[in-house]
């Protein structure tokens, strides 16, 4: 695509000095490189699904760029979205960059009976947060290991922690940080619902029966 081609492609502000930078199109860009993160896509991905330039792509997502009709469509197709899902229209969005608004959660699949996972971290976050909800009884079905850290705070509730063989009982106000790739389980065998803040350095689409 000839630089033509991306300036008709876009706003026609799309030369602008950085100084003219709006903060509408700012939080637009912002929105738009989220939902792609979310989705584990590239900038090379959404940009040729949407058949305009990586350049003309990366220039939208920096906020440099305002969008124009004909390239809203093709880029909520490429996300898989509603048109107006791109648009900042004012007031919390579903998803953003940098923030989880509490009633915007995400639920993380898990294989186990009794356990819930929210997603607290944001797209795109270099560490995935978690809100790990136990069900008495719940618990991983066995101890695995894999790449990468973690950390958790029991916010409410026990659970019965078990890492490389030793077993921890762990109650409100405890904490616990790990090596992943040491094999672990977890299992609630208290009569309350357990809660736990975890943190991990793998990515949410990895994040299945432990944290």
């Amino acid at each position: 695509m000839s630089s033509d081609d991306i300036n008709d492609t876009l706003d026609p502000a799309a030369s602008r000095a950085a100084g003219d930078v709006t903060e509408a199109d700012i939080r637009v860009g912002r929105r738009l490189r989220a939902l792609r993160l979310e989705r584990d896509l590239g900038l090379t991905d959404v940009a040729q699904r949407a058949g305009i330039s990586v350049g003309a792509l990366s220039q939208i997502e920096r906020g440099l760029t305002s969008l124009r009709v004909r390239v809203l469509w093709p880029l909520a197709a490429a996300l898989d979205v509603e048109p107006h899902s791109l648009l900042i229209e004012g007031g919390d969005q579903d998803i953003d960059l940098y923030c989880v608004r509490a009633g915007n959660r995400r639920q993380v699949p898990v294989w186990s009976e009794g356990i819930r996972k929210d997603l607290l971290s944001p797209p795109g976050a270099a560490l995935t947060g978690l809100l790990v909800y136990i069900e008495p009884g719940g618990g991983t079905a066995e101890a695995y290991a894999h790449a990468g850290h973690e950390f958790g705070l029991v916010r409410t509730g026990e659970v019965e922690l078990t890492i490389d063989n030793i077993l921890y009982t762990l109650k409100a106000g405890d904490s616990f940080a790990f090596k992943s790739t040491l094999r672990h389980s977890f299992r609630n065998t208290g009569s309350q619902p357990c809660e736990i803040v975890w943190v991990n350095t793998v990515k949410p689409s990895e994040v299945r029966n432990g944290a």
